[in-house]
């Protein structure tokens, strides 16, 4: 089963690996996802995942969605040069 908080704590890690800093908070996952931070509170509470937000996330930094939802490797796309 998808977990919201297993997604959450691997967008939280990619997060941290690009700004450095020792602690994101939500309201930063939200802007980043580009949702609002009130509206994420709402799914974060009802366990909601944002599967629009993330696709585009993940389209935007080339991850693996599938690392993203579920944890398999890859965590990043490579192209395939022709």
């Amino acid at each position: 089963m998808i977990a919201f908080q297993d997604i959450m704590q691997r967008v939280q890690s990619l997060l941290l690996e690009e700004s450095g800093n020792t602690k994101i908070l939500d309201r930063e996952i939200a802007l980043t996802l580009g949702l609002d931070p009130q509206y994420f509170a709402v799914i974060k509470r009802r366990k909601k995942i944002p599967y629009e937000a993330l696709a585009t996330f993940c389209y935007q930094r080339h991850i693996n969605l599938n690392w993203l939802l579920m944890g398999q490797e890859p965590r990043y796309l490579t192209s395939i040069s022709s």
